[in-house]
């Protein structure tokens, strides 16, 4: 019998680590691998970041931070969320976390009860569904599709709020889709939770920046429900931090003193240095941002119209993040040497072993008729990789 809890044996392991991990170890094997897995920009830290770190060595930020972070850091969130967002907040309401994996679970665990339910549109990020699973809650799915750009609407919303509803948790840009959510539909949806004074909202806006459509739209502009709503962001996407380690959540002051207190009892507070580097990167302005958006907006365009070209893949045209999330539901049945595919998760492994291009199968997002594809990479590879995946593609009969 297993000595582990049935906490951690009913986890799933996250898919996109799991490919990552089979791409790195495929490539150990000298396998030329191109890795469309992770979500990580490709970008180096901008270079006046790194020296806000190095300098907060040499000035000896290196002891124990206030759980919630820096003071300092906190106001430059509040003035990014006044000045980029037109949204008021005091600094007492930021909560700085160890990432913002880490101020969703705070989110949850602090809200949700066992048997309450969690309402996520479909397809969702990897570890929303799973978070809920610790808390012992129950995740109630609402079903999109590729023909509406991955996004739900007031009725649906409506529909799938109950007595036991007690969270809808949703990202925008979305991660795996890319799809985002204009100021009218945020308003249709707001309207709905105006009508359930019970249900709270966390709003994932990591990808705020990675935006090719218009400025951004927070769910938290609307007075009515601002209450409830649970700004979750980060650094590591607009500002390439991935290996800092660092997000925040914005929230009422009752929901923020208790997130700081679940963190307090887990990891207490974000390192020293890094929260540092993120005081530097907010006030140091858009320019390197701006850049990096405009790098991925041109990699959307040339891997867009490359997916096109391969037959049998049902793809739309994303307006945020770096992914597509092609509909592959045309490859199921079929089969090449005896490898019959009989799903995306299937698919996935098919063309990592095949074309050695890492992507992630759409089950572990909610959508088992799907992969997401990162183009958070070089625009060679890119193109190699998007070639190889057509060859591989053609060859299942």
């Amino acid at each position: 019998m297993s000595a582990l809890s049935d906490r951690i044996n009913n986890l799933s392991e996250s898919q996109t680590i799991k490919m990552a991990k089979m791409g790195r170890e495929l490539a150990a094997k000298g396998v030329d691998v191109i890795s469309l897995s992770f979500g990580e920009p490709d970008f180096h830290t901008p270079e006046h970041i790194k020296q806000a770190a190095k300098q907060a060595m040499d000035d000896n930020f290196t002891y124990y931070t206030p759980v919630a972070g820096y003071p300092e850091l906190r106001k430059a969130i509040v003035h990014k969320l006044k000045t980029e967002n037109d949204l008021d907040y005091d600094f007492t309401d930021i909560v700085v976390s160890t990432g913002a994996k880490q101020a969703i679970a705070n989110a949850i665990l602090c809200l949700v009860n066992p048997g309450e339910e969690v309402i996520i549109p479909t397809p969702y990020w990897v570890s929303y569904s799973e978070v809920v699973k610790l808390a012992e809650g129950k995740s109630v799915y609402i079903n999109t599709t590729v023909e509406q750009n991955f996004k739900i609407n007031a009725e649906q919303l409506e529909a799938a709020i109950t007595d036991k509803t007690k969270l809808f948790m949703f990202s925008s840009p979305s991660n795996p889709t890319g799809s985002l959510y204009s100021k009218t539909e945020l308003a249709a949806l707001a309207e709905v939770f105006e009508r359930h004074p019970q249900v709270y909202i966390i709003s994932d806006e990591i990808y705020e920046h990675i935006n090719y459509v218009d400025k951004h739209e927070s769910i938290a502009q609307f007075a009515s429900i601002k209450d409830r709503v649970i700004i979750i962001n980060g650094f590591s996407k607009a500002y390439a931090m991935t290996g800092w380690r660092i997000g925040y959540s914005a929230s009422s002051k009752e929901l923020a003193t208790a997130f700081d207190k679940m963190q307090g009892q887990i990891t207490s507070g974000t390192c020293s240095i890094t929260q540092r580097a993120g005081i530097a990167a907010y006030m140091g302005g858009l320019d390197s941002v701006l850049e990096m958006r405009a790098a991925f907006k041109k990699r959307r365009d040339l891997v867009y119209g490359l997916l096109q070209e391969v037959e049998g893949l049902k793809v739309n045209l994303p307006e945020g993040a770096f992914y597509f999330f092609p509909n592959v539901t045309s490859f199921f049945g079929k089969s090449f040497n005896d490898k019959v595919i009989n799903d995306a998760d299937e698919l996935s492994i098919y063309l990592l072993e095949e074309a050695h291009v890492a992507v992630v199968g759409g089950d572990s997002f909610g959508d088992p008729k799907s992969i997401r594809i990162s183009y958070a990479a070089a625009e060679d590879k890119l193109i190699e990789a998007v070639k190889r995946i057509k060859k591989a593609l053609g060859q299942l009969q």
